[in-house]
C-alpha cells in the first residue's frame, strides 16, 4: 500500500475529562490474520482505574528508545501472541488519548500473516493484572467482540481505534486474495 492510501483518524477520549497530557507513546499494532482468514487479538480481562472490562485487542506494545517500528512489532507480536509473521503492508495511523492516564497514543498499524506460533513471552502485568489470552475470531466474530466491548469506557475508546483499521484490513485482503 502507497503512503497515501494509509488510513489516518485522530480520535478524541471523550470518557475521562481532559486534564493534560503529560507524555506521548508510539506503539506498533497489528491486525494479524491467518491462511484461512482467521484474526488473532488479544483478549483482556483487567479491573484497573479504567474500570472493570473484558475486551479484545490487536496485539501490540510501546516502541523501545532507538527501535525500528517493525522490529517493535515482530517483538510484541512473538511476546503477546507467540506468533512469527510476515508484515503484508501498513495500514495506518491512529492518534488517540487516555485522558485517565494523561497519555497520547501515536499507533502504527500493521496487517501481517502469520507463519507459524511458538511460546509466548508475557510480562507479568500481562499475566497478572490483564489476564492476557490469544483469541483466534473470524471477521464477523471479531465485529461482535468490539461491539460487546463498546459496554466499557475503555472498550469504547478501544473499538473507536480499532473497528476502523480492522475494516481497512479486510478492504486489503479482498483485494488481494
Amino acid at each position: 500500500m502507497k503512503p497515501q492510501d494509509e488510513l489516518y483518524l485522530s480520535l478524541k477520549d471523550e470518557e475521562w475529562p481532559f486534564d493534560g497530557i503529560d507524555h506521548d507513546r508510539t506503539v506498533v499494532r497489528a491486525i494479524v490474520v491467518d491462511k484461512e482468514g482467521y484474526y488473532y487479538f488479544a483478549h483482556i480481562e483487567r479491573d484497573d482505574d479504567f474500570g472493570k472490562a473484558e475486551l479484545i485487542e490487536t496485539s501490540g506494545g510501546g516502541v523501545e528508545a532507538g527501535e525500528e517500528l517493525e522490529a517493535a512489532l515482530r517483538r510484541e507480536l512473538k511476546e503477546e501472541l507467540g506468533a512469527e509473521v510476515q508484515i503484508l503492508t501498513k495500514i495506518g495511523i491512529v492518534s488517540d488519548y487516555y485522558n485517565l492516564i494523561h497519555r497520547h497514543n501515536i499507533n502504527h498499524y500493521y496487517l501481517c500473516r502469520v507463519i507459524s506460533f511458538g511460546r509466548r513471552h508475557l510480562t507479568e502485568d500481562e499475566i497478572d493484572s490483564f489476564h492476557l489470552t490469544v483469541r483466534k475470531l473470524s471477521y464477523q466474530e471479531a465485529l461482535a467482540a468490539y461491539e460487546e466491548s463498546r459496554k466499557t469506557k475503555l472498550g469504547r475508546l478501544i473499538s473507536n481505534r480499532e473497528v476502523p483499521i480492522l475494516q481497512r484490513a479486510r478492504e486489503i485482503l479482498t483485494r488481494t486474495d
